[in-house]
């Protein structure tokens, strides 16, 4: 007899990354009149003050696509400490996990970042914020905790 290990079937693994990529879809759309410049001024945790927790489901995305690029990005040889640089940061200064980043990366934009002209509505993104915990939930119930991306990409390294 198989043991349980507590998590949902494969089945219901590949529901919600599906899920989450619809939800993903929909911030994209709610925050798409935003122009920003790229400058990855948001990707500077000490600088911003602000780091993404992603839950146990964004971080599956995630992992499934620095693996299919062939693993994380090689840590810059001489950080700026004070910059606390986003681990997914590659030598270029881009995201190699752009398609997959998480919610926090998708809905935070610097101040140089300029808003659509009609807004975008707190609850919508509330209401999204939710949708995405309640599918991490059911993705991983042992696991319902957002944490640091910093930390957990360090976990990943140390693997």
């Amino acid at each position: 007899m198989a043991r349980s290990t507590g998590l949902p079937s494969s089945a219901v693994q590949r529901e919600a990354l599906a899920g989450l990529r619809a939800l993903y879809d929909e911030v994209d759309a709610l925050f798409g009149g935003i122009t920003c410049e790229a400058s990855t001024d948001c990707c500077r945790f000490g600088v911003t003050g602000r780091e993404p927790y992603p839950t146990a489901v964004e971080l599956a995305l995630l992992e499934r696509a620095v693996a299919a690029r062939g693993g994380l990005p090689k840590p810059p040889r001489l950080p700026v400490v004070s910059e606390r640089r986003c681990p997914l940061l590659g030598a270029d200064g881009r995201c190699v996990a752009y398609a997959s980043r998480p919610f926090g990366c998708r809905t935070f934009f610097c101040e140089r970042a300029t808003p659509p002209a009609d807004g975008v509505s707190r609850r919508d993104v509330q209401r999204l914020a939710r949708d995405v915990v309640a599918l991490s939930e059911r993705f991983d119930p042992r696991d319902p905790q957002a944490r640091p991306l910093s930390r957990a990409v360090a976990a990943w390294r140390s693997r």
